[in-house]
């Protein structure tokens, strides 16, 4: 049930008319990974906190630096230094001490990452590297899990939803097919507007709310424009011929 204060909080919300006091308690009783609380990691996990999403597990393995706070919005300048997880959960708990926050400080690997998988109903990728993207979906594949990635660099920002729910479902190798990277391409190479990182954070927040309250999720890839404010919206089929779709 809800509280007394729970329902103060989350008065706004619960006036949607297909959210209410139903589906607030969905989110109170959801779980949901957060791999990478950096750019995208800090929006995601600030509105989830907020909108009462009841345990967040974070994973990340950095510390905070100055070249961070032009985009991640989770830290301040007390944080530098400190551990990104860490850090992070305070703030989160700071904003709502009504959830759990439960982190991890390391890597993301094929160790650790299937008892991760095991604990949650949805799981966000906001890393920066291709060896992580793969790993997640690969994991969320097997788990079935609704997996949903953001991606963004310059002035330039990706959305992919993957639903997971049935073998048809079409995955991040779909629509990425694995290939051999020459060069690492990210914020760090290429540089970044911030608020690209807070639409594409925003996008994967109000996807994940959107499946937590049982609302059919569609596969989907979006791309966004900082520059010109355009944006294509495009639905993803599974491709026969997907190394990771095959194995599953």
């Amino acid at each position: 049930m809800l509280s007394d204060k729970e329902k103060i909080r989350y008065s706004r919300q619960m006036m949607l008319q297909d959210i209410g006091e139903t589906g607030q308690l969905k989110l109170k009783n959801s779980r949901v990974l957060i791999v990478g609380v950096g750019g995208l990691g800090s929006p995601v996990s600030l509105y989830l906190a907020a909108a009462g999403v009841g345990k967040l597990i974070l994973i990340d393995q950095d510390k905070v630096e100055l070249s961070n706070l032009q985009r991640q919005i989770l830290y301040k300048v007390n944080h530098l230094g400190q551990s990104k997880v860490r850090a992070a959960a305070k703030t989160l708990q700071a904003l709502n001490n009504q959830i759990e926050v439960h982190v991890v400080e390391q890597l993301l690997t094929s160790d650790n990452a299937d008892d991760l998988f095991c604990q949650v109903d949805l799981v966000l990728d906001c890393s920066d590297n291709f060896d992580t993207r793969y790993l997640v979906n690969t994991l969320a594949k097997k788990h079935r899990i609704p997996l949903i990635s953001g991606a963004a660099m310059q002035q330039q920002g990706q959305l992919a939803i993957f639903p997971n729910d049935s073998a048809l479902s079409p995955c991040y190798a779909c629509l990425f097919p694995k290939v051999k990277q020459d060069s690492v391409q990210n914020c760090s190479t290429l540089g970044v507007m911030s608020p690209i990182l807070g639409v594409i954070g925003s996008m994967q927040a109000n996807a994940a709310i959107n499946g937590l309250l049982g609302k059919s999720l569609d596969a989907t890839f979006i791309q966004f424009n900082g520059e010109t404010m355009a944006q294509q919206q495009f639905n993803l089929t599974k491709n026969s011929r997907c190394d990771v779709c095959q194995e599953q």
